[in-house]
């Protein structure tokens, strides 16, 4: 079920997205609500699923990881149970940090992150290429960030 938000749940969330460490009272303040209203807000919109977590958001390159690559994968087959145990393989490797199921020539988008080149050929040889049923492997690596946030760094 889609969640309707209404404009005071789009600004909590809106801002616990900009900063998660806000209290209910500033969170209230935000939002020209008393604190128990806004709380209660904030609880159904975590009992519903629409905010499913409060994260840090981590600097990679300050933890030492300067490669970001957009890893596009084919596999052989894409029936139940060779899906199944690809999507465990790639989810048992730490330097994936997002993964996704994509349509088109490819079957999965996977989100990596290296130190360096070497580290990323590393891994590439090592654990990408020997990943069950895969057929096809092509790399496109990030050259500029504009927008967004990476979850999950191998930290």
């Amino acid at each position: 079920m889609q969640e309707k938000l209404d404009k005071t749940d789009r600004m909590l969330v809106r801002a616990l997205q900009e900063n998660a460490r806000l209290t209910s009272g500033e969170l209230a303040q935000r939002v020209n609500l008393s604190q128990s209203p806004s709380w209660r807000r904030i609880k159904h919109l975590e009992d519903e699923g629409v905010i499913t977590g409060y994260h840090a958001a981590l600097n990679r390159r300050a933890l030492g990881f300067g490669v970001l690559a957009f890893v596009m994968v084919a596999i052989d087959h894409q029936n139940e149970e060779s899906s199944r145990i690809f999507e465990e393989a790639v989810c048992a490797i730490p330097e994936v940090v997002m993964f996704h199921g994509i349509s088109g020539p490819e079957d999965f988008l996977l989100v990596v992150v290296a130190r360096d080149l070497d580290d990323y050929s590393d891994l590439l040889q090592r654990k990408l290429h020997r990943l069950p049923g895969v057929r096809q492997v092509h790399t496109h690596f990030s050259l500029q960030e504009f927008k967004g946030q990476l979850a999950g760094l191998p930290v």
